[in-house]
């Protein structure tokens, strides 16, 4: 299998390219536009065909590659069936199955840090987008984010995975690349709370700043925006 973890600096965001093998087909998630030619690269180098991109959600800190991608590969847009996007192709359901070729992902809807917040399980990982990040998870003041949905997805659907499981989040902002669910239960200090009051009142207290691109970013990214309209 073929699984490429990429950094953006700018935003923090972590982009996964994943195909079951060289000269085979090939899915995105999280994109960021500057990024395109980047993965167009690998992708050429890798000899993969990009049939499938997917944001886990609507981004506020940065814009998606997804239309640019698409633009440029014709490949097909992907997002869950509550997102606010214009420019889909497939909006999937919760515990819905995304396929290419011998790569098979199961949607999960957890909002919370917005309401169209979707995470995706492939076998042995999970891509928790900003419901559950590394020793923290999204903050739910924005985007008709939710503390106590927030609670739901994380204590009732992503913490009920296997505790092997691997966590790869949509940002980073301590050089972590993945955690498991086993240690986001013993050291996330978010998790640490003893029910959804107590993780409600600590999440509507954090008194965070709004993220710099979220007046650029959020209309952009449902609008769909590529390179030559941003620029």
């Amino acid at each position: 299998m073929i699984f490429e973890q990429l950094f953006d600096t700018k935003s923090s965001t972590y982009t996964y390219i994943i195909s079951s093998g060289k000269g085979r087909e090939a899915l995105i998630i999280d994109p960021v536009i500057e990024n395109t030619e980047n993965y167009i690269n690998i992708l050429k180098n890798l000899d993969l065909k990009l049939v499938k991109v997917i944001d886990t959600h609507i981004h506020a800190d940065h814009i998606s590659g997804l239309n640019e991608l698409n633009k440029r590969t014709k490949c097909s847009k992907i997002m869950g069936e509550k997102s606010s996007s214009e420019v889909l192709d497939i909006r999937v359901k919760d515990n819905e199955k995304i396929k290419i070729e011998n790569i098979e992902l199961i949607s999960m809807h957890t909002p919370g840090h917005t309401d169209c917040s979707y995470s995706f399980l492939m076998n042995d990982r999970v891509f928790t987008g900003d419901a559950l990040l590394i020793n923290g998870t999204g903050r739910t003041d924005f985007q008709n984010g939710n503390s106590h949905d927030a609670y739901n997805s994380l204590f009732n659907k992503l913490l009920k995975l296997p505790e092997k499981t691997l966590v790869y989040p949509a940002h980073d902002y301590n050089n972590n690349k993945y955690s498991t669910i086993e240690n986001e239960k013993k050291t996330n200090p978010r998790l640490q709370v003893g029910s959804a009051e107590e993780f409600s009142e600590m999440m509507n207290n954090l008194n965070l700043t709004i993220p710099k691109m979220m007046n650029i970013a959020v209309p952009a990214n449902i609008k769909g925006l590529t390179l030559d309209q941003v620029n």
